[in-house]
């Protein structure tokens, strides 16, 4: 479930080297070597001793109508008793998972493929150049810097933080003259993090840490402080209590965090959900944006060069996403998609910036498009059929070149400071890794910088686009991936992956588990649903509220393009999605258990009745709307609620639902009472299990040692249950 990512999150130090890449290995086979096509007598149900996990009589009222929630009590993180059915659920997935008796053979295969170095693009503060350094292995990349022309050395390695990796590197930010540093950690994966402060040169810490810091960016006014967001401490649980009223506040270097001043958020006519700062690079216009949920907000803008002026309010339509560019002169430059549904760059004048004055600096196309700002110029990204498109424009908005990128697939922007000589973006698809590129934004020249070296060869698979039409006739695109000359007899393992929803864009990227499953002879697919950002706003809003059932009708109509052309069939047939993701795989197996051989609902919001009573859960109602809303609206959501649409007597798929015991973004309560519903309603020999990673969260900050055991967990419990009783093994060389 994503949190606020406007321009707060901007900095280039955020890379986190997130595409590993893979060694290449030979192979005994050129498929999959199965055993016998035939489907093996899978364990029995039976057999797994499930915890006996009581039920209570608790039921709710919405408007007229009754709904028993048994298992409410597992909402309690904090209980000895849902510790303990915590542990008695893990002890039962593993006593499954340790008969695939090539789990360790894959743990081996996934450990080797991530061994391989990765860094991110460089950027530069003060004097030197920073970038992120992975050597293969290591729980966390660690940040590094450079003088021309010298050795690197360690700036901050977040290995040392832990000994177990639990604690991570969040954003990283430097002061105007890089004097000081402000970084944030995060324990066990939880979104509340923590500030340090240290001066750049030695390191050292230069005051306590700030607290209680929650989807925050971390942006710098000149060398005397910066600004920060947070919610106040909840009462009950600080991972699963509701926090509903965000804080900008503004800390001044030696001052403690009781005397930070309070910008924004402080009273009733300033209760937004989501509230952050942004300043343009010349230090001249701030920028406050506040929203009640995780589309549309409001937008003011402060003039600085103008001694005492005010915030000026510059787009308060609550469903249009409007943020600050960057700046030329007095024009402030800011993105919007207000009356442009893929979205627009305009310049504003502050002194009349009412929206009938705002003048196109990039007027809106057919493409959704994102902007960033380097090197003097301006960047347009656009995706076309989620694939990126990249445009240099200069500040007046005439164009200047089309970049060229290496193939189709996915590339980052260009971004940097205004003096910037040298920009970097980024390239990958499903079969190709990650690599940098350097690009001279004068003579629109690019070179490659990095590419890792790996020994996977991408010319050894092939991907491909494919159009099919959902249940209402809309044109739904997928992109397809597996070994070269795929034999389609409908028995290839086949994984499908989906998200819709949050207008976020789901476009080609590598990654080392979809790899192994690659040379494992898998079949790789992923529908760009409605829901999602790939074809602008009117997309997104399509897969909302009333319509979200369009998604789950986007994911089963991909499904059936993928048996009908003979990729695969339901009992070869996978389904897998985090998040919203999670909700996805949740609604598909409910209302077609029959399509699908195994279901993997990874830290899903399963729960649509109450999910805005945990955390900031209320601020996904623009893409849900809530139970209490209204009497429709309950009943659209009753209509797909995964954990209320699970129906006794059913045989459902093989099931392994996956989270973090600290993701106090969808809190594990829906993975919890959604496993103990779906055990007791089984009547299918299929294994009906939870996995629950412990010190982990929503996923962001997680280390490889717990990333490779659970992909291995994963793709383990997918092929043995769809009946694969050997893998292939590389050749030792």
């Amino acid at each position: 479930m994503p949190k606020p990512s406007n321009s707060l999150l901007r900095c280039a130090l955020l890379l986190t080297c997130r595409s590993a890449a893979l060694k290449h290995i030979t192979y005994l086979a050129a498929g999959l070597l199965i055993a016998s096509c035939e489907q093996p007598n899978i364990e029995d149900q039976s057999r797994l001793d499930y915890p006996k996990t009581r039920t209570t009589d608790h039921v709710d009222t919405y408007f007229d109508k009754t709904v028993a929630d048994p298992y409410r009590w597992l909402e309690d993180d904090r209980s000895e008793e849902t510790g303990q059915w915590v542990s008695h659920q893990n002890a039962v997935t593993q006593s499954h998972l340790k008969n695939i008796s090539y789990r360790a053979d894959l743990k081996a295969q996934l450990t080797d493929l991530w061994q391989h170095p990765r860094i991110s693009a460089p950027a530069k503060e003060g004097q030197y150049f920073y970038y992120f350094e992975n050597t293969g292995l290591q729980n966390h990349s660690v940040l590094m810097r450079r003088l021309d022309n010298q050795a690197a050395e360690v700036f901050i390695d977040p290995n040392s933080f832990s000994p177990d990796g639990t604690i991570s590197l969040g954003q990283v930010a430097f002061s105007e003259s890089a004097k000081w540093t402000a970084y944030a950690r995060s324990e066990s994966g939880s979104d509340w993090r923590s500030i340090y402060l240290i001066e750049t040169e030695t390191r050292r810490e230069i005051e306590p840490p700030l607290r209680n810091v929650k989807f925050s960016g971390i942006t710098w006014q000149g060398d005397t402080g910066f600004f920060y967001s947070s919610y106040q401490e909840p009462d009950g649980s600080l991972l699963s209590a509701q926090v509903d009223q965000h804080r900008l506040y503004f800390h001044r270097l030696g001052t403690p965090q009781s005397e930070d001043v309070l910008v924004f958020g402080g009273n009733a006519e300033e209760k937004y959900r989501y509230v952050g700062a942004d300043l343009t690079e010349n230090q001249r216009f701030l920028s406050i944006q506040a929203a009640q949920t995780t589309a549309g907000n409001l937008l003011r803008i402060k003039d600085l060069s103008q001694l005492d002026s005010d915030f000026i309010e510059v787009d308060s339509n609550p469903e249009s996403d409007t943020y600050v560019v960057g700046s030329d002169g007095d024009r402030v430059l800011v993105y919007t998609n207000d009356q442009a549904p893929n979205g627009r760059l305009v310049a504003i004048d502050l002194s009349t910036p009412d929206p009938a004055q705002w003048s196109d600096v990039i007027a809106e196309r057919e493409m959704p498009l994102r902007v960033s700002t380097g090197g003097g110029y301006l960047f347009a990204h656009y995706l076309l059929d989620a694939r990126s498109r990249l445009y240099q424009h200069n500040y007046q908005g005439n164009l200047i070149r089309e970049l060229p990128l290496p193939e189709v697939g996915s590339a980052s922007r260009p971004s940097g400071k205004f003096e910037d000589k040298v920009l970097y973006y980024s390239f990958s698809n499903y079969k190709t890794p990650r690599s940098i590129y350097a690009f001279d934004p004068e003579s629109g020249v690019s070179r490659l910088y990095f590419n890792p070296e790996i020994r996977f060869n991408p010319a050894e698979f092939e991907t491909h686009q494919v159009f099919f039409s959902s249940r209402d006739g809309t044109r739904i695109p997928m992109t397809i991936t597996h070994k070269r000359g795929l034999y389609r007899n409908g028995k290839n393992p086949t994984l499908l992956y989906g998200y819709g929803g949050f207008n976020i864009s789901i476009t080609p990227g590598f990654s080392t588990a979809t790899a192994l499953w690659l040379m494992q002879g898998g079949v790789h697919a992923v529908p760009n649903l409605r829901g999602g950002g790939e074809y602008g706003r009117d997309w997104h809003l399509a897969g909302t509220q009333h319509q979200k059932q369009n998604v789950f009708d986007d994911f089963i109509a991909a499904a059936e393009y993928l048996i009908d052309q003979g990729y695969t069939t339901p009992d070869y047939l996978a389904v897998q999605g985090r998040s919203n993701g999670g909700l996805l795989v949740g609604a598909i197996m409910t209302q077609r258990p029959d399509l699908m051989k195994v279901a993997l609902p990874g830290v899903g919001v399963l729960d649509m009745l109450r999910y805005h009573e945990f955390t900031a859960g209320a601020g996904w109602s623009f893409d849900y709307g809530r139970s209490d809303e209204s009497p429709e609206m309950f009943d659209s959501l009753l209509a797909y609620s995964p954990l209320h649409n699970i129906q006794p007597g059913t045989a459902y798929p093989a099931t392994l639902i996956t989270t973090g015991d600290h993701d106090d973004r969808v809190v594990p309560a829906h993975s919890f009472k959604f496993a103990a519903t779906l055990q007791a309603a089984q009547t299918g020999a299929a294994p009906t299990l939870i996995r629950i990673e412990t010190d982990a969260g929503h996923g962001a900050g997680t280390s490889i040692e717990k990333r490779i055991d659970e992909v291995a967990d994963t793709l383990g419990f997918t092929l043995y249950n769809m009946g694969i009783t050997q893998i292939d093994r590389p050749i030792n060389e």
